[in-house]
């Protein structure tokens, strides 16, 4: 029995409206029908679970999390409820579910999309909590990303094909098996046909199945495999949580998305691969951008850039520099702007003759360094309005060179041209750019358009007295999706 109050299942269980006794019943009636008639919680037991954090026995912490998950809205799992990471680290208790020890990777994988993959059948999708500040995330993550890999003794130990412990409350569990190089490899096609997918047409439409996968990859993971094989395996989490993270914030799951990225973080360094881990810290670090929280987005690409190692090629730090530039300019620091894109460039030449790159750094091309350099000027000349010139350069570029298959990023660049022409007093070019993004902004699945456009019709209200202006903003108004922005900073 522990001898503190366990907060978090307390902040959870006042969300829900239940009474103490109301939890004992439904955790017994869900435990019976998981195949525990034994169960007999009792309104005692749920006050200690609360005020004296008792850790429950298996199987309710999970039937627990079943039933916050239908409750909320939104995934919620047994580190959120307090009974995962209630173990010390340099005498503190583990903060906001952020942090695990290697072991439990796949478990926390597992679960998640499982509880995420629930809300998807059933048609819910909440507002999700709170995001953790960048600050919190870099204070919990800093000395085990950047310490010597943690490798558990059992990995080693047990032999190939030999699955550890079995969870007896996982409904609808995947039946997880060993896999061979030619499952791996198929596994790894699949990561890029999404991908492809995701920037072509949006988050929206194939999220579900990117968890969907995302979830078996983490049933294989319980299976020891060959080194060679179990850290491709890893590559894949790594890349299907990443990807999974950028489609909920695509789609306005943010608290899903950051958690998505947690595990990506997490998933790359069990597979040794450092820069990985730093691609996916500044996917976290752009949300908090677009969320207008800057200051807590360089906190985590001071931490990517640190945590991605000597290896990381020049391209990969090339994008990092662009992600830190764009956070350093929504806060008007134009001077370190200029030298973080200047940096930016000088590494991305630098890169062109160092053979292939990863596999998810291939969007990452010419097209998108003039992209970023376009939204960061457009974002510093709210600031400075002579940035508005660079930025329009910068996206003409940008547009010149997309290639087939970014519609997204084409759709972001017409904005960002847009923006900047407002910005720099030129409201014809902006009503041209901004009517090439209507044509196609209704054809993907990303909310992330629709905030860089509330950003940009706000920005056009400055030249509402013109006829051609006043006509684009009412078509604006006429097609933008009902409800609040979320605040974007582009």
């Amino acid at each position: 029995m522990g001898k503190e109050p366990n907060t978090r299942l307390a902040d959870l269980f006042g969300l829900t409206g239940w009474s103490k006794g109301e939890l004992a019943r439904l955790v017994n009636r869900r435990a019976a029908l998981m195949g525990h008639p034994q169960l007999a919680t009792d309104t005692s037991r749920v006050r200690r679970w609360i005020t004296t954090g008792e850790t429950p026995r298996d199987p309710v912490p999970k039937v627990l999390a079943t039933l916050f998950t239908e409750r909320l809205g939104r995934v919620v799992t047994t580190e959120d409820l307090g009974f995962e990471g209630r173990r010390r680290t340099g005498g503190h208790l583990l903060g906001d579910s952020l942090l695990w020890p290697p072991e439990r990777t796949a478990t926390v994988l597992t679960e998640f999309t499982g509880m995420d993959l629930m809300l998807n059948r059933r048609g819910v999708v909440g507002a999700g909590a709170a995001l953790a500040a960048g600050s919190a995330l870099t204070g919990a993550m800093h000395d085990w990303l950047l310490g010597d890999p943690a490798v558990a003794a059992s990995r080693s130990a047990a032999p190939f094909g030999s699955p550890p412990s079995v969870d007896p409350a996982s409904a609808d569990r995947y039946e997880a098996a060993p896999v061979g190089v030619e499952e791996v490899a198929a596994l790894e096609r699949s990561v890029e046909v999404f991908r492809a997918w995701d920037a072509h047409r949006g988050g929206g439409l194939q999220r579900k199945a990117v968890v969907g996968q995302l979830n078996e990859v983490g049933g294989m993971l319980s299976y020891r495999h060959p080194e060679h094989l179990n850290r491709r395996l890893w590559g894949v989490a790594a890349n299907l949580s990443a990807l999974a993270g950028w489609m909920s914030h695509d789609v306005g799951l943010e608290s899903t998305a950051q958690k998505y990225f947690v595990i990506a973080v997490h998933a790359a360094r069990e597979g040794g691969d450092r820069p990985r881990a730093g691609e996916a810290m500044s996917r976290a670090a752009r949300q908090m951008v677009h969320l207008g929280r800057p200051g807590d987005a360089l906190d985590l690409m001071r931490l990517a850039a640190v945590g991605s190692g000597e290896e990381a090629l020049p391209r990969t730090r090339a994008m990092l520099r662009t992600v830190e530039a764009w956070a350093l300019a929504c806060m008007g620091r134009g001077q370190d702007v200029r030298r973080t894109l200047g940096e930016a460039e000088e590494l991305f030449v630098s890169d062109r003759d160092d053979g292939p790159q990863p596999g998810w750094m291939q969007l990452f091309d010419e097209a998108d360094l003039h992209g970023m350099q376009a939204l960061a000027y457009r974002s510093l000349a709210e600031h400075e309005p002579a940035a508005a010139e660079p930025a329009k350069a910068h996206a003409k570029k940008a547009i010149h060179l997309r290639t087939e298959g970014r519609q997204r990023s084409m759709i972001f660049d017409y904005i960002s041209m847009a923006s900047a022409c407002f910005l720099g007093d030129d409201p014809d070019q902006a009503d041209r750019y901004a009517r090439l993004a209507l044509l196609s902004i209704g054809e993907t699945s990303s909310h992330r358009t629709w905030d860089r456009l509330r950003e940009m019709y706000r920005l056009s209200a400055a030249y509402a007295d013109q006829a051609d202006i006043r006509q684009l903003r009412a078509e604006i108004k006429e097609v933008m999706p009902s409800g609040p922005g979320r605040g974007a900073r582009v």
